[in-house]
């Protein structure tokens, strides 16, 4: 029996399927996952926006809600409507929930939920 390391190199094919699926279902996950983080990161960008706004305390509930709506339709979220988003409102205290959930369809009847729960709050209670 030859065991000379010139002739046992190399991946076998079946190793090499197995690696490319490994890496194929890797990319696959990216592509699904990844817009769903950048729709958040846009939602996160939003609420940060009002936040630093310099007379939030002073707006209503319509006024801030309808800023969002713009900044929503702007950067095109499709994940959460600006109707969706909590506002609690009291005297200068200002808190902004925006809670939602995501659900990617992967392959067949695989799918990926994925659950967000940002806040902001503004001003003393």
């Amino acid at each position: 029996m030859n065991t000379s390391t010139k002739h046992q190199q190399g991946y076998t094919l079946i190793s090499l399927i197995f690696i490319l699926g490994l890496i194929g279902l890797f990319v696959l996950l990216l592509f699904k996952i990844g817009p769903i983080y950048l729709d958040h990161s846009k939602v996160v960008n939003a609420l940060a926006a009002i936040e630093e706004t310099t007379d939030v305390e002073t707006k209503t509930e319509a006024e801030i809600r309808s800023s969002l709506d713009k900044r929503f339709n702007m950067n095109y979220v499709s994940a959460i409507k600006a109707q969706e988003v909590k506002i609690l409102k009291r005297g200068n205290y200002l808190k902004v929930e925006a809670e939602y959930e995501v659900v990617e369809k992967i392959v067949g009847n695989l799918s990926v939920l994925v659950e967000f729960d940002d806040v902001i709050e503004v001003g003393q209670e």
